[in-house]
């Protein structure tokens, strides 16, 4: 399961998708191809969601998870629908069991060290970093770093274009989340041409801080 996190993880930039209308999940799958950022994490925030995965799914060149994973129920959803990793705001034993017991990666949020602590517990060291931007950023990142080695962290909330060098510079720091690539307007009006250019810029800009 940590090989596909590593290739969920290779652009050091994972999307985080709200699609509210599945018609278009086949041209998002295929705009972020096309951009070189061949992963999403579809967040189940929608009706539309679990028919988006099961779309996005089907395009042999993206790996799709879910997001936004509360409960085991969700995690059966989201798997049943063809998530191949899930990511939730936060910490919950019963969700990660019910991820492993299906055998899908689980990357649950922490931002306290005894979240962490409890995480580490689990056999997880893949660990989401969410509201970035309200719990210190890359300043209590960098922090962890020292206490908590060989755990990555993938920050998302408040992550952007003009901070994503801030994040990409620490060890423990192997991609972000964000969705300013995704934008919910361009998806909702069907422009994946916008998607795939700044897709591709997403992509570029991480690898020229590598």
């Amino acid at each position: 399961m940590s090989d596909l996190l590593d290739e969920v993880l290779a652009r050091r930039i994972v999307p985080v998708v709200v699609v509210r209308d599945a018609a278009r999940a086949a041209g998002l799958a295929d705009a972020l191809v096309a951009g070189d950022l061949p992963v999403a994490e579809v967040t189940l925030r929608t009706a539309a969601a679990p028919e988006a995965i099961a779309t996005m799914a089907a395009n042999p060149g993206l790996i799709v998870g879910a997001g936004t994973v509360l409960t085991p129920e969700q995690v059966d959803l989201a798997v049943d629908a063809g998530a191949r990793f899930l990511v939730s705001p936060g910490y919950s034993a019963a969700t990660v069991a019910r991820a492993a017991e299906r055998g899908v990666p689980i990357v649950p949020g922490t931002v306290t060290p005894s979240e962490v602590i409890a995480a580490l517990a689990a056999g997880l060291t893949t660990l989401k970093f969410f509201p970035a931007s309200n719990y210190g950023g890359a300043g209590t990142l960098k922090a962890f770093s020292s206490v908590f080695a060989g755990v990555r962290f993938v920050p998302t909330g408040g992550v952007s274009a003009g901070n994503l060098g801030d994040y990409l510079s620490l060890p423990n720091v192997p991609a972000v989340g964000g969705s300013w690539m995704v934008p919910a307007d361009a998806i909702d009006a069907g422009d994946f041409t916008a998607v795939e250019r700044l897709s591709a810029e997403a992509v570029a800009t991480a690898a020229a801080l590598a």
